[in-house]
């Protein structure tokens, strides 16, 4: 018993020692890593305080060499999912969404990312006169990621949308007018708020510890 615990903590030493900075959960995990040239890899939870009255907030997702990659799930500090958004090259991309504290749908946005390391990337937008027609377009690389499909506001009450917006690589092509507003009525949360209510149904925040290494 004693050579096979004696091999698990070398595994242990050897897999933390690879990390400049991290933190530990209560179940031994790693969290919020930083390797030895100081980029950030991994699971990652971050911690935003309330400033000049917009409300604080927490994000948990995914790291790779110091960029957000993929889903990215936002808490208000009470614990509530208020948004899902997903990452590409550390820039927003695809459709992220946006809720109440009550789990209503308010916002869609559609981003689009470039690739950060291309000055110019090579796009295929689709043709709005022909049908499942696309045509490719070269876009100078700014920095930082485009408005591109379809933005919609939502009534949180009713479920509808009542104001919608659609962007070509960062450009307003139009603007719908707004919809009156429906009766307020019993609406389905989103599937996103749905599965987290399920899945930490009775559970608490988790809690860590810092594991740091120095530098």
């Amino acid at each position: 018993m004693r050579p096979i615990l004696f091999v698990f903590l070398l595994f242990s030493v050897s897999g933390f020692a690879q990390w400049k900075d991290y933190k530990l959960t209560a179940k031994g995990d790693t969290l919020n890593r930083i390797d030895k040239l100081g980029r950030k890899w991994g699971p990652w939870k971050l911690h935003y305080d309330n400033v000049r009255g917009e409300p604080g907030y927490e994000e948990e997702g995914w790291f790779e060499k110091n960029r957000k990659e993929g889903e990215w799930r936002l808490f208000s500090l009470q614990g509530d999912l208020v948004g899902v958004e997903y990452y590409k090259w550390g820039l927003k991309d695809s459709i992220c969404r946006y809720y109440t504290r009550d789990g209503e749908l308010k916002l869609e946005q559609s981003w689009k990312a470039l690739n950060p390391d291309k000055e110019y990337d090579t796009l295929e937008i689709e043709d709005p006169d022909k049908f499942d027609t696309y045509r490719t377009v070269i876009v100078k690389n700014e920095g930082a990621a485009i408005k591109h499909g379809v933005w919609k506001y939502y009534d949180p009450a009713s479920g509808r949308v009542i104001r919608s917006e659609v962007y070509t690589l960062g450009k307003l092509e139009q603007e719908a007018k707004s919809t009156p507003v429906a009766e307020k009525k019993a609406v389905a949360k989103p599937k996103e708020v749905l599965d987290f209510e399920k899945k930490n149904s009775g559970k608490k925040k988790v809690r860590y510890r810092d594991g740091s290494t120095g530098g």
